[in-house]
Protein backbone atom coordinates (compact mmCIF):
# COMPACT_ATOMS: atom_id res chain seq x y z
CA UNK A 1 0.00 0.00 0.00
CA UNK A 2 1.21 3.81 -1.22
CA UNK A 3 0.05 6.63 1.31
CA UNK A 4 -0.16 10.26 -0.28
CA UNK A 5 -0.26 13.41 1.97
CA UNK A 6 -0.79 16.79 0.21
CA UNK A 7 -2.64 19.40 1.14
CA UNK A 8 -1.81 23.45 0.59
CA UNK A 9 1.91 24.84 2.02
CA UNK A 10 2.47 25.51 5.19
CA UNK A 11 -0.03 23.25 6.57
CA UNK A 12 2.09 20.61 8.32
CA UNK A 13 2.32 17.97 5.86
CA UNK A 14 5.98 17.55 6.57
CA UNK A 15 5.55 16.59 10.45
CA UNK A 16 2.36 14.90 10.10
CA UNK A 17 3.99 12.86 7.79
CA UNK A 18 7.01 12.03 10.12
CA UNK A 19 4.46 10.81 12.40
CA UNK A 20 2.88 8.32 9.86
CA UNK A 21 6.58 7.03 8.84
CA UNK A 22 7.14 6.37 12.40
CA UNK A 23 3.50 4.26 12.98
CA UNK A 24 3.61 2.26 9.67
CA UNK A 25 7.21 1.36 9.46
CA UNK A 26 7.53 4.28 6.59
CA UNK A 27 10.07 6.25 4.74
CA UNK A 28 8.86 9.49 2.81
CA UNK A 29 8.73 10.62 -0.37
CA UNK A 30 9.24 14.11 -2.00
CA UNK A 31 5.98 15.07 -3.68
CA UNK A 32 7.37 18.82 -4.32
CA UNK A 33 8.63 20.29 -7.44
CA UNK A 34 10.80 22.62 -5.39
CA UNK A 35 12.51 20.73 -3.13
CA UNK A 36 14.33 18.24 -5.04
CA UNK A 37 17.01 21.30 -5.63
CA UNK A 38 19.66 21.73 -3.64
CA UNK A 39 20.80 25.26 -1.14
CA UNK A 40 17.06 25.87 -1.26
CA UNK A 41 16.42 24.44 2.24
CA UNK A 42 14.46 28.03 3.57
CA UNK A 43 12.77 29.33 0.89
CA UNK A 44 10.73 25.80 -0.11
CA UNK A 45 10.86 24.68 3.40
CA UNK A 46 12.72 21.31 3.12
CA UNK A 47 12.45 18.99 6.04
CA UNK A 48 15.01 20.09 8.98
CA UNK A 49 18.59 17.33 9.34
CA UNK A 50 16.79 16.35 12.27
CA UNK A 51 13.73 15.02 11.05
CA UNK A 52 15.11 13.38 7.52
CA UNK A 53 17.68 11.50 10.19
CA UNK A 54 14.22 10.02 12.32
CA UNK A 55 13.54 8.34 8.91
CA UNK A 56 14.43 8.01 5.68
CA UNK A 57 13.63 10.65 3.75
CA UNK A 58 13.86 10.51 -0.46
CA UNK A 59 14.14 12.66 -3.37
CA UNK A 60 15.09 16.36 -1.33
CA UNK A 61 17.84 18.46 -2.06
CA UNK A 62 19.30 16.44 -4.57
CA UNK A 63 19.08 18.15 -8.33
CA UNK A 64 21.91 20.88 -8.74
CA UNK A 65 20.91 24.17 -9.57
CA UNK A 66 21.80 24.48 -12.47
CA UNK A 67 20.67 21.13 -13.71
CA UNK A 68 17.35 20.52 -15.80
CA UNK A 69 14.84 18.68 -14.18
CA UNK A 70 11.25 18.19 -15.20
CA UNK A 71 7.98 15.89 -14.33
CA UNK A 72 9.30 13.07 -16.68
CA UNK A 73 12.44 12.71 -14.64
CA UNK A 74 10.68 13.12 -11.46
CA UNK A 75 8.58 10.15 -12.54
CA UNK A 76 11.11 7.89 -13.24
CA UNK A 77 12.99 9.05 -9.83
CA UNK A 78 9.52 8.29 -7.63
CA UNK A 79 8.89 5.20 -8.95
CA UNK A 80 12.69 3.76 -8.32
CA UNK A 81 12.25 5.46 -4.94
CA UNK A 82 9.10 3.48 -4.62
CA UNK A 83 10.20 -0.01 -6.04
CA UNK A 84 12.63 0.17 -4.00
CA UNK A 85 11.12 1.08 -0.53
CA UNK A 86 8.03 -1.70 -1.21
CA UNK A 87 10.66 -4.32 -2.00
CA UNK A 88 12.20 -3.86 1.52
CA UNK A 89 8.85 -4.16 3.40
CA UNK A 90 8.32 -0.54 3.83
CA UNK A 91 5.30 1.56 2.97
CA UNK A 92 5.84 4.62 0.47
CA UNK A 93 4.82 7.66 2.04
CA UNK A 94 4.94 10.25 -0.46
CA UNK A 95 4.37 14.16 0.78
CA UNK A 96 3.99 17.28 -1.09
CA UNK A 97 1.80 19.81 -2.74
CA UNK A 98 2.99 19.44 -6.39
CA UNK A 99 0.04 17.46 -7.42
CA UNK A 100 1.24 16.75 -11.39
CA UNK A 101 4.28 15.38 -10.03
CA UNK A 102 2.03 13.18 -7.85
CA UNK A 103 -0.02 12.58 -10.24
CA UNK A 104 3.05 11.71 -12.54
CA UNK A 105 4.38 9.06 -10.09
CA UNK A 106 1.16 7.15 -9.22
CA UNK A 107 -0.94 7.17 -12.44
CA UNK A 108 -0.89 6.48 -16.13
CA UNK A 109 1.14 9.32 -17.21
CA UNK A 110 3.18 8.74 -20.05
CA UNK A 111 5.48 11.10 -20.46
CA UNK A 112 7.91 9.47 -22.78
CA UNK A 113 7.03 12.38 -25.68
CA UNK A 114 10.30 13.44 -26.88
CA UNK A 115 10.32 17.82 -26.44
CA UNK A 116 13.92 18.46 -26.89
CA UNK A 117 13.64 18.66 -30.62
CA UNK A 118 10.60 21.09 -30.34
CA UNK A 119 12.33 24.76 -31.81
CA UNK A 120 10.88 27.18 -28.74
CA UNK A 121 12.43 29.92 -30.12
CA UNK A 122 9.63 32.21 -31.25
CA UNK A 123 7.88 31.62 -28.08
CA UNK A 124 10.65 32.48 -25.60
CA UNK A 125 10.79 36.41 -26.14
CA UNK A 126 6.66 36.28 -25.56
CA UNK A 127 4.96 37.35 -22.69
CA UNK A 128 3.65 35.91 -19.89
CA UNK A 129 0.24 36.92 -21.36
CA UNK A 130 1.28 36.30 -24.96
CA UNK A 131 2.00 32.77 -24.03
CA UNK A 132 -0.86 32.33 -22.07
CA UNK A 133 -3.07 33.34 -25.09
CA UNK A 134 -1.30 30.84 -27.78
CA UNK A 135 -1.56 28.29 -24.75
CA UNK A 136 -5.26 28.93 -24.84
CA UNK A 137 -5.79 28.61 -28.93
CA UNK A 138 -3.69 25.49 -28.55
CA UNK A 139 -5.15 23.36 -25.33
CA UNK A 140 -8.07 25.76 -23.81
CA UNK A 141 -9.10 23.56 -21.20
CA UNK A 142 -5.34 22.84 -19.68
CA UNK A 143 -4.89 26.83 -20.18
CA UNK A 144 -7.51 27.82 -17.54
CA UNK A 145 -5.65 25.42 -14.94
CA UNK A 146 -2.88 27.63 -15.24
CA UNK A 147 -2.29 30.99 -14.02
CA UNK A 148 -0.46 33.46 -16.02
CA UNK A 149 2.47 34.00 -14.43
CA UNK A 150 3.78 30.23 -14.47
CA UNK A 151 5.80 30.75 -17.23
CA UNK A 152 7.50 27.29 -17.11
CA UNK A 153 4.48 25.64 -16.77
CA UNK A 154 2.89 27.49 -20.14
CA UNK A 155 6.08 26.94 -21.95
CA UNK A 156 6.36 23.37 -21.38
CA UNK A 157 2.54 23.00 -22.35
CA UNK A 158 3.10 24.45 -25.17
CA UNK A 159 6.02 22.45 -26.25
CA UNK A 160 4.22 19.38 -25.54
CA UNK A 161 1.81 20.13 -27.84
CA UNK A 162 3.43 21.13 -30.72
CA UNK A 163 5.57 17.59 -30.29
CA UNK A 164 2.16 15.69 -29.86
CA UNK A 165 0.68 17.51 -32.66
CA UNK A 166 -2.33 17.43 -30.53
CA UNK A 167 -3.72 18.87 -26.66
CA UNK A 168 -2.24 17.84 -23.54
CA UNK A 169 -5.61 17.38 -22.52
CA UNK A 170 -6.92 15.47 -25.89
CA UNK A 171 -3.78 12.93 -24.55
CA UNK A 172 -4.40 12.89 -20.59
CA UNK A 173 -8.37 12.06 -22.14
CA UNK A 174 -6.61 8.77 -23.51
CA UNK A 175 -5.02 7.38 -20.51
CA UNK A 176 -6.25 6.23 -17.21
CA UNK A 177 -7.08 8.17 -14.25
CA UNK A 178 -6.56 5.75 -11.44
CA UNK A 179 -3.51 5.30 -9.72
CA UNK A 180 -0.98 2.30 -10.76
CA UNK A 181 -0.95 1.43 -7.54
CA UNK A 182 -2.96 0.25 -4.18
CA UNK A 183 -2.53 4.08 -2.85
CA UNK A 184 -4.95 5.91 -0.27
CA UNK A 185 -5.03 9.72 -0.54
CA UNK A 186 -5.03 11.71 2.07
CA UNK A 187 -5.49 15.48 2.14
CA UNK A 188 -4.41 17.46 5.11
CA UNK A 189 -6.56 21.14 5.51
CA UNK A 190 -6.91 23.74 7.66
CA UNK A 191 -9.12 26.72 7.60
CA UNK A 192 -7.72 29.41 5.70
CA UNK A 193 -8.80 31.68 8.86
CA UNK A 194 -6.33 30.24 10.80
CA UNK A 195 -3.44 29.08 7.34
CA UNK A 196 -3.54 32.37 6.17
CA UNK A 197 -2.05 34.12 9.66
CA UNK A 198 0.19 30.67 10.24
CA UNK A 199 1.39 31.13 6.40
CA UNK A 200 2.54 34.90 7.31
CA UNK A 201 4.34 34.02 10.11
CA UNK A 202 5.71 31.70 7.95
CA UNK A 203 7.26 33.88 5.64
CA UNK A 204 8.77 36.22 8.53
CA UNK A 205 10.28 33.21 10.00
CA UNK A 206 12.10 32.53 6.71
CA UNK A 207 13.58 35.88 6.93
CA UNK A 208 14.20 35.30 10.43
CA UNK A 209 16.05 32.11 9.58
CA UNK A 210 18.55 33.52 6.82
CA UNK A 211 16.34 33.19 3.72
CA UNK A 212 17.90 36.36 2.02
CA UNK A 213 21.76 34.61 3.51
CA UNK A 214 20.64 31.01 1.66
CA UNK A 215 19.37 32.74 -1.34
CA UNK A 216 21.43 35.91 -2.71
CA UNK A 217 24.59 33.70 -2.66
CA UNK A 218 22.88 31.24 -5.20
CA UNK A 219 21.23 33.72 -6.94
CA UNK A 220 24.59 35.68 -7.31
CA UNK A 221 26.43 32.34 -8.43
CA UNK A 222 23.44 30.97 -10.69
CA UNK A 223 22.01 34.01 -12.38
CA UNK A 224 18.02 34.43 -12.31
CA UNK A 225 16.80 32.37 -14.90
CA UNK A 226 17.46 28.65 -13.47
CA UNK A 227 13.73 27.04 -12.74
CA UNK A 228 14.27 26.69 -9.30
CA UNK A 229 14.44 30.17 -8.49
CA UNK A 230 10.68 30.47 -9.81
CA UNK A 231 9.54 29.21 -6.26
CA UNK A 232 8.22 31.70 -4.35
CA UNK A 233 10.31 33.13 -1.80
CA UNK A 234 12.96 33.08 -4.31
CA UNK A 235 11.20 35.14 -7.24
CA UNK A 236 10.22 37.74 -4.94
CA UNK A 237 13.37 38.74 -4.05
CA UNK A 238 14.40 40.22 -7.54
CA UNK A 239 12.34 43.87 -7.60
CA UNK A 240 13.83 43.94 -3.94
CA UNK A 241 17.45 43.07 -5.63
CA UNK A 242 17.05 46.08 -8.30
CA UNK A 243 16.08 48.50 -5.26
CA UNK A 244 12.33 48.70 -6.79
CA UNK A 245 10.37 48.08 -3.83
CA UNK A 246 11.76 47.58 -0.29
CA UNK A 247 12.57 44.41 1.61
CA UNK A 248 9.06 45.04 3.57
CA UNK A 249 7.42 45.03 0.34
CA UNK A 250 8.91 41.95 -0.87
CA UNK A 251 8.23 40.37 2.66
CA UNK A 252 4.24 41.41 1.62
CA UNK A 253 4.69 40.16 -1.85
CA UNK A 254 5.73 36.77 -1.13
CA UNK A 255 3.16 36.59 1.94
CA UNK A 256 0.65 37.17 -0.84
CA UNK A 257 1.81 35.26 -3.59
CA UNK A 258 1.72 31.80 -1.01
CA UNK A 259 -2.03 32.81 -0.40
CA UNK A 260 -2.93 32.26 -4.08
CA UNK A 261 -0.63 29.58 -4.62
CA UNK A 262 -2.60 27.65 -1.52
CA UNK A 263 -6.13 28.46 -3.27
CA UNK A 264 -4.27 27.07 -6.57
CA UNK A 265 -3.39 24.30 -4.72
CA UNK A 266 -6.42 23.60 -3.05
CA UNK A 267 -8.79 24.13 -6.38
CA UNK A 268 -6.13 20.86 -7.99
CA UNK A 269 -6.57 18.72 -5.17
CA UNK A 270 -10.47 19.21 -5.72
CA UNK A 271 -10.41 18.25 -8.59
CA UNK A 272 -7.49 15.58 -9.28
CA UNK A 273 -7.39 13.48 -6.34
CA UNK A 274 -9.90 11.47 -4.35
CA UNK A 275 -8.58 12.23 -1.38
CA UNK A 276 -9.98 11.99 2.41
CA UNK A 277 -9.62 15.09 4.32
CA UNK A 278 -8.05 15.01 7.63
CA UNK A 279 -6.70 17.30 10.41
CA UNK A 280 -4.04 15.02 11.68
CA UNK A 281 -1.72 12.01 11.84
CA UNK A 282 -4.77 10.85 14.37
CA UNK A 283 -7.54 10.96 12.00
CA UNK A 284 -5.22 8.54 9.64
CA UNK A 285 -4.07 6.16 11.99
CA UNK A 286 -7.42 5.88 13.64
CA UNK A 287 -9.64 6.65 10.67
CA UNK A 288 -8.00 3.32 7.99
CA UNK A 289 -5.30 1.75 10.12
CA UNK A 290 -7.54 1.06 13.02
CA UNK A 291 -4.49 -1.72 14.67
CA UNK A 292 -2.22 1.56 14.85
CA UNK A 293 -4.87 3.52 17.21
CA UNK A 294 -3.08 3.57 19.97
CA UNK A 295 0.09 4.22 18.35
Amino acid sequence: MILVLTGPTGVGKSEVALTLAKALNGEIVNGDAFQVYEGLHIATAVPTKAMQQTVPHHLYSFVSLNESYNIARYQNDARAVMQDIISRGKTPIFVGGSGLYLRAALYDYDLSLDTSKVDMSPYEGKTNEELHTILEKMDPAEAKKIPVQNRRRLLRDIALCLAAGESKSSLLAKQKHEPLYPTKFFVLTEDRATLYPKLDRRVEKMFQEGLLEETLPLIERYGRHVPAFQAIGVKELFPYLDHEISLEDAIKQIQIDTRHYVKRQETFFRHQFMATPVKNAEEILSSFFPETKNV
